[in-house]
């Protein structure tokens, strides 16, 4: 009948199809399922619970799958695992029970038929530890390896804390699930080094590759099948990490980098190094590690509004099962809710506080001895926001004695008296419009804290870009933990900080010693042109850093990674140069588009090139909403949005225009221009550094006259 009509034919047709290979796939399925369940039979040693979930898991085998079965704990005479599964979306370490009562779970701790089976999950989690040991020579995150306990006769699909709990129906289709971590050939070597590692605990059982044909037979060896000896694969797996789209998070990491992610620190830490060199990777697995291996909430905190929605994004692709207990904040939107749920009002308000410096600098700066040194009041509400408020001062002797670090401009007594008139009068402003600002949110939200010392919601803070911080937001994150062993890992680097003023932790009390302060100097992202273009805008900007060294800018860096390039692109008109940053992007594939980003140091940069791009028709995706998930789009935002990020194309449109540091009728301070100038060239330094394989350098350069 169906046949009869062509509209109605072609729905048959294709409903007709769409049924055979429905029945093509079920008898796929159920050969698979009989071949599995017969070789697991072939085990006579296991029971008839590891049997059926084995034959269960054998059927991941046409995915690139492979399972050890029944292998010896290394390191002990008679304890085994029951079997370790290696495939494309990581390793597991399965414990399989055959319990007549299903598994329960109960604060924190496993039970079955009204009895503690703690005991269980306890030895699953050493096993795992000394898979996590074996892998790591390899380079691989310890967030990779899974323990799972996989229950036979059951349905369950839970979690307790980072053990996942499965039933032998609902294990193959969770796995299936899983995220793509690993290639095939380190799937295979890996498997490899397992076996060596997690030698067989009897024979038979043999260990069984789960693969498509001679599903039983041996791992080959790895001189006859090819396979990469032990530093081969590190750097292979290395290599592949780095190619691979930031999306898709790095599951190896280098030696070093691996080895501060399960660092047991006494105190506060610190990792620090050039743009480049892993550290918001190392602070991403860290902060999956430490939720892996305690019961108690994360605070990720960094300054900028956009980086924690990316770095959540990427968490949680890394490592799903602890996700939802690291909570992903902007310091200043954390501190808000934090002072909201303990009932401390705050009302912060922009745009009256704004209001309030301008009075206060129209009656009481404006005519001061401050416009000898800068008649632009912008930089006296930095020296206020930054030095006096930022720093937490409360009085003018404190602010007389005060080194303003980062501060190029000389201040004389009368001078910093007249800055404290000022800051005296914005305050008086401020309160009479009953507004706070800010710094006013983080100075109510650490004395809040200060008060509650051993009452914090969080085992650890993990701080990332802290040098963007003030020096009152850092002792607010302190106080939510101390000193204690693994609470506090401060990520950062001095030479990277795009806000003026600075401080160190030494002014925050944080003692960080001996090899608590850990220097990165491997660069993972950039090749030495992109990197020698990058370190030329900073070469003669020395900088002091978190722990007051004085650190020149062209540092020594070791470079790992070669295929980068510079594009130059000038061009004697903005017309002209626009149509050639078109014609760039106009180039690009999709796939191409979406690794991209168009960076620019100012809003009405921005705004510009929001409009260009849009009316040619090109897909334009915020940075400040850009969340982590791929988008087929070009990436557009600031220098200082694009802060923790990287992108395979980096288009710097007019990089080279010198900011306004002027004023209106001309007159240009020279410290303060400095300075100005200086903080621009860092933030310029930031965004070259987001670029992996092209930077793309436009200008405008009008020809010369004869």
């Amino acid at each position: 009948m169906a046949a009869r009509s062509a509209p109605g034919g072609a729905a048959g047709a294709s409903a007709a199809r769409r049924a055979q290979q429905a029945r093509r796939q079920e008898r796929l399925l159920r050969e698979q399922w009989q071949a599995a369940r017969a070789r697991a039979e072939r085990w006579e040693a296991a029971s008839e619970g590891e049997r059926r979930v084995a034959a269960q898991l054998l059927m991941l085998a046409e995915r690139g799958w492979r399972l050890l079965v029944d292998r010896r704990w290394p390191g002990t005479r008679a304890a085994n695992v029951d079997m370790l599964l290696i495939g494309p979306g990581g390793v597991f370490v399965i414990d399989v029970k055959n319990w007549r009562a299903a598994p329960e779970t109960c604060a924190g701790r496993l039970r079955a038929g009204g009895f503690s089976r703690d005991e269980h999950r306890r030895k699953l989690l050493a096993v795992t530890k000394a898979a996590e040991s074996a892998v790591a020579s390899l380079g691989m995150s310890p967030v990779a390896v899974r323990p799972l306990l996989a229950f036979a006769g059951h349905r369950v699909d839970a979690e307790l804390g980072r053990v996942r709990l499965l039933g032998e129906r609902e294990i193959g289709p969770a796995l299936l699930s899983e995220r793509t971590r690993l290639s095939a050939e380190s799937v295979r070597a890996l498997t490899e080094h397992l076996e060596r590692v997690f030698p067989e605990y009897e024979a038979p059982p043999a260990a069984l590759e789960a693969a498509p044909s001679d599903s039983a037979s041996r791992i080959p060896d790895a001189a006859s099948d090819g396979l990469f000896d032990l530093d081969g694969l590190r750097d292979a797996a290395l290599d592949e990490a780095r190619r691979a789209p930031i999306e898709q998070w790095m599951t190896f990491l280098d030696p070093d980098q691996l080895a501060l992610v399960r660092r047991n620190w006494a105190g506060p830490a610190r990792i620090s190094g050039p743009a480049g060199t892993g550290k918001t990777v190392i602070a991403l697995h860290r902060a999956a590690y430490l939720a892996q291996r305690t019961n108690g909430r994360i605070l990720y905190v960094t300054f900028a509004n956009n980086l924690p929605r990316v770095q959540a994004t990427f968490l949680k692709t890394m490592a799903p099962a602890v996700a939802d207990r690291i909570d992903f904040r902007s310091l200043h939107s954390w501190a808000q809710d934090y002072l909201r749920d303990r009932g401390v009002p705050v009302h912060l308000h922009k745009e009256k506080a704004e209001t309030a410096f301008s009075f206060a600098w129209k009656h009481v700066g404006r005519n001061s001895c401050l416009t000898e040194i800068d008649p632009l009041h912008p930089y006296w509400r930095e020296e206020i926001d930054y030095v006096i408020k930022g720093r937490g001062i409360t009085s003018f002797e404190e602010y007389a004695a005060l080194p303003r670090r980062r501060r190029r401009a000389g201040l004389r007594r009368p001078h910093r008296q007249a800055v404290w008139s000022l800051y005296e009068a914005y305050e008086a402003q401020r309160t009479e419009r009953a507004v706070h600002d800010f710094n006013d949110v983080l100075s109510r939200a650490l004395a809040e804290a200060a008060g509650r010392i051993g009452h914090s919601a969080y085992t650890a803070v993990v701080v990332d870009e802290v040098q963007d911080l003030t020096l009152v937001g850092v002792r607010l994150l302190h106080a939510l933990v101390g000193d204690t062993p693994n609470g506090l890992l401060l990520v950062g680097d001095g030479q990277q900080a795009v806000y003026p003023g600075g401080f160190r932790l030494s002014d925050a009390g944080i003692d960080i010693r001996g090899d608590r302060g850990q220097v990165l100097r491997a660069n993972y992202r950039n090749s030495k042109e992109i990197v020698n273009t990058a370190l030329s805008v900073v070469a003669e900007d020395a900088f002091e850093d978190l722990d007051g060294q004085r650190t020149p800018g062209r540092r020594d860096i070791d470079l790992t990674y070669h295929d980068g390039e510079v594009q130059r692109a000038v061009l004697p008109t903005p017309a002209a140069h626009d149509e050639a940053l078109l014609t760039a992007l106009r180039g690009l594939t999709p796939q191409e588009l979406a690794a991209s980003a168009v960076l620019c140091p100012a809003k009405r940069a921005i705004e510009h090139y929001q409009r260009l791009l849009t009316r040619a028709g090109l897909r334009v995706c915020s940075l400040d909403r850009y969340d982590g998930h791929p988008v087929e789009a070009v990436k557009l935002g600031s220098y200082r949005r694009a802060k923790g990020l990287e992108f395979k194309r980096v288009y710097l449109p007019q990089h080279d225009t010198p900011p306004p540091t002027g004023t209106p009728d001309g007159r240009t301070p020279a410290e303060t221009a400095h300075e100005r100038a200086e903080l621009a060239r860092s933030q310029l330094y930031v965004a070259m550094t987001r670029a992996r394989d092209v930077l793309w350098l436009g200008s405008v350069r009008p020809p010369r006259e004869n």
